[in-house]
């Protein structure tokens, strides 16, 4: 399935509402992970990025892109979406890094080009991940890092349609999920923790760790209505991999 185009138009449809609502929770800081804008100090997930050569995979608005210019790392920011690479251009800080228009699955980078892969809900969300995770592999050096967040199945599971909302009760079929249907045609995908595995292992990477981010109870969730409010307190709602290439 080719998602680029129709992933594409969503985006850039959609940028500007988008940045409108959820800058203020994922620029409010550096380095917040996911729909509950958990630290990296807390996940320790990315470490020490200065003087890296980091690829940010689906970088939106630039919050972790700018970020990471800031600390000392020669970063990268690529998005499928012009209006995203616009909003994440009228953002950057002093700190400049080049922009790039490609989709994951098509990197337009030589072998061996970077240290560190990473991506936040981004490329590895939005791609093909059978595509895009060998891709990933085969920009970074030898013992490089791929760092992703992605949704977990479980959340998505339990995702109930009609309410739109995230509920206690199974409402997919686990191994039936793999892509979601967006608005516009477009097209997101959620693997199982087995598929993820044989996808990793397959590129020839090295699992070093998987880490479940748990909000405290009264964290909200930017994106989802869920039911309890504090859902992912109790089950895990995002899979933050951490692998390298050996």
């Amino acid at each position: 399935m080719d998602s680029i185009p129709a992933n594409r138009r969503l985006w850039n449809r959609i940028s500007s509402a988008y940045q409108s609502e959820h800058d203020p929770q994922i620029g409010a800081a550096p380095r917040l992970w996911g729909m509950y804008s958990i630290p990296d100090a807390r996940l320790g997930a990315l470490g020490d990025v200065t003087g890296k050569r980091v690829l940010e995979l689906g970088c939106g608005a630039g919050q972790w892109s700018r970020a990471l210019a800031a600390e000392g790392a020669d970063v990268v920011g690529l998005d499928l979406s012009e209006a995203q690479l616009a909003a994440a251009a009228r953002a950057m800080g002093p700190a400049r890094y080049p922009l790039v228009q490609a989709a994951a699955e098509q990197l337009p980078f030589a072998a061996e080009s970077f240290d560190l892969v990473f991506c936040d809900f981004g490329g590895l969300s939005w791609a093909p991940p059978h595509l895009a995770v060998p891709q990933a592999a085969r920009v970074l050096r030898r013992g490089g890092r791929l760092v992703f967040n992605v949704a977990s199945p479980w959340f998505e599971a339990c995702y109930d349609e009609a309410a739109a909302r995230v509920t206690t009760t199974l409402q997919r079929d686990y191994f039936g999920l793999n892509t979601i249907a967006e608005d516009d045609e477009a097209t997101s995908y959620v693997l199982t923790y087995g598929d993820w595995i044989r996808v990793l292992r397959d590129a020839d990477l090295v699992i070093d760790d998987l880490v479940e981010p748990r909000p405290a109870p009264e964290t909200p969730n930017g994106y989802n209505q869920t039911t309890p409010p504090d859902w992912a307190h109790h089950w895990p709602a995002e899979l933050l991999w951490l692998t390298h290439k050996p």
